[in-house]
Formats: C-alpha cells, sequence, structure tokens
C-alpha cells in the first residue's frame, strides 16, 4: 500500500502521525505545504483537504484528513503492532486522553487561533503565551492524573499507544512556547522515554526534511 502524508515539519497533528505510521513500520512519502506562507489555503491543497488543515493522507486511492482519524485508520487496517489494547475500558481511556489532547489542547494553540488573538484581539506575545500557558496546563493536569493511575512507563499501560502519540507531539509545542514543565513529572518521564524511541526520534519536528 502507498501512504503519502501531507504534513508540516512543526505541525503537532501531523507529528501525532508520523509517530503512529513509525510505530506501525510504515514506509511513507512525506509532502509538506509551509503554513506559514498560507499555501495550506490555497486551490492545490484545498483539492486534497477543503477544510485547509494538516495532515492529510492518500492511502488505498483515498483522502484521509483529522489526525485522530487516520491514526484509527491505521490502527484497523494495521493492527499491528497494537496502538490500543484489547479491553474496551483501557480502550476508551486512551481514547479519551487522546481527546484531551487533540480537542481541549491543541485546537486552542494552534497557528489559526493564535493569527486569531494577535491580529483580531491585539493580544501581544506574553499575552499569547499566557493563553497557551492556561490551556496546556488544564489539559496537562488531567493527564498526568490519568497517567499516575494507568501509566507504566508510557501514557497508558507499558508500551506505546495512541495516547502517546498524542501527548509527546504537546509536550513539543509546551516546551516551544516555554510552559514550565517542572508540574507534571510523569509526563516529563514519559517524554523522556519517547526521546530514547526510534519511531518518535525519526517523527521529531527537528529532523523533518523541512524543518528550519
Amino acid at each position: 500500500m502507498s501512504l503519502v502524508l501531507h504534513g508540516y515539519w512543526r505541525s503537532g497533528a501531523a507529528y501525532r502521525t508520523r509517530i503512529a505510521l513509525n510505530l506501525k513500520n510504515l514506509a511513507y512519502e512525506g509532502r509538506t505545504w509551509d503554513l506559514r506562507t498560507g499555501v495550506q489555503r490555497g486551490d492545490d491543497y484545498r483539492a486534497l483537504n477543503p477544510q485547509g488543515l494538516l495532515p492529510a493522507l492518500e492511502a488505498d486511492g483515498a483522502v484521509l484528513t483529522q489526525s485522530l482519524a487516520i491514526l484509527e485508520y491505521l490502527e484497523e487496517t494495521h493492527p499491528e503492532p497494537p496502538l490500543l489494547p484489547r479491553h474496551p475500558i483501557a480502550r476508551a481511556r486512551i481514547r479519551a486522553m487522546c481527546a484531551t489532547v487533540t480537542s481541549d489542547i491543541h485546537p486552542l494553540g494552534n497557528l489559526r487561533v493564535l493569527t486569531s488573538l494577535r491580529k483580531d484581539l491585539g493580544a501581544d506575545e506574553t499575552q499569547v503565551s499566557a493563553w497557551i500557558a492556561r490551556w496546556i496546563s488544564a489539559g496537562f493536569d488531567a493527564l498526568e492524573t490519568t497517567i499516575a493511575q494507568h501509566g507504566k512507563g508510557w501514557a497508558y499501560g507499558g508500551s506505546a499507544t495512541l495516547a502517546d502519540c498524542c501527548l509527546i507531539p504537546q509536550v513539543y509545542g509546551a516546551r516551544r512556547f516555554e510552559v514550565d514543565m517542572t508540574p507534571w513529572p510523569r509526563i516529563r518521564a514519559v517524554a523522556e522515554r519517547a526521546a530514547e524511541h526510534p519511531a518518535f526520534v525519526e517523527a521529531h519536528p527537528d529532523n523533518q526534511p523541512d524543518a528550519d
């Protein structure tokens, strides 16, 4: 199966997709769209994804959008190695951890929201940083508790799951915006473990061909 991932090196949603592809040992072609130039809003990219958001994955003759939907697709079509456990309760908890990142943290700190804060509301960089830290902190507080209850080296259990695919890019985002990570030792420990795992290292934004 031929896979083409349309992304951008610093996109958190593309980052989590790269991690999942690597954990599944799936080869893919990467195509980059520089979000800073607005190319994702042009006709060429909107022909792939009318929403104009990254990532998009070409697979099986179709174009898939929304990173969580892509992650679920990869899990369903390539179940080994599994990124979701067998037990329904565990699966639901991991999906909830993913949603904490993808629904409650990441959308409030993505490029189009930050651009709106700056241009439409006149927020300065101090205010923007405070906005980002507020929502990251709220989400990380909840995730820290869940990891304390269910993590065994990773965010949930003793092996990497979809929860880690979502968590690690958000940690990268927090550090990028200089959010103090001191309050979340368990999240930091998971991030340290991921930093030694080849699938996560290869997916890191700094290791992408379009990184600058």
